[in-house]
């Protein structure tokens, strides 16, 4: 996900919680030339680093989504256009509203065709994944499960995992996430 105003958030979030560049890398792992090239929106982030990212700044993930001048009490089917991740072509739109650090994040997540590529994540909470069209592939460990429409599936977080899709149709899925802090 290539984004100036991902970046703008991060770095906004980051200096407002009086965080160097290098306390943020010691605790994502990643370098201080990457972070500083994703808050320049000069560089690309994958889901798992925007996850790694939200966990160390203390913030939800579906901060990231927010569209500050939307009404967010009810989000209505046609409002905000859904977030795009350039490397893995998954879209995702905030359902939170206006909650302020939900304790859960609601997400509608579209996964466009042959998307099945990523590198599994770990983190802690858990995951409910709801699947409303097309067939996710989810990977728990060296296990894969097969959802299709209307199956579901619990995840701890802290176990391997990742959701693909191997077909050649979107899915079209619920992912409501709890972080632990």
């Amino acid at each position: 996900m290539q984004d100036s105003n991902l970046g703008i958030k991060i770095k906004e979030i980051r200096t407002k919680r009086r965080m160097t560049l290098k306390v943020l890398a010691e605790m994502t792992g990643f370098s201080i030339s990457f972070l500083s090239q994703l808050e320049r929106g000069k560089s690309s982030v994958t889901l798992e680093s925007l996850k790694k990212i939200s966990i160390a700044l203390e913030v939800n993930p579906s901060y990231f989504f927010i569209d500050p001048n939307e009404e967010k009490e009810v989000v209505h089917r046609n409002s905000t256009v859904p977030m795009r991740t350039k490397e893995h072509n998954i879209y995702y739109k905030d359902l939170s509203g206006e909650m302020n650090q939900p304790a859960f994040t609601p997400l509608l997540v579209v996964m466009k065709p042959n998307q099945n590529e990523g590198d599994p994540i770990t983190h802690e909470g858990q995951e409910f994944l709801y699947v409303l069209e097309g067939q996710l592939t989810v990977q728990i460990g060296e296990k894969l499960h097969t959802l299709d429409a209307f199956d579901s599936i619990m995840v701890d977080s802290r176990d391997l995992h990742y959701w693909y899709n191997y077909t050649d149709n979107d899915v079209r899925f619920l992912c409501i996430s709890y972080d632990e802090k």
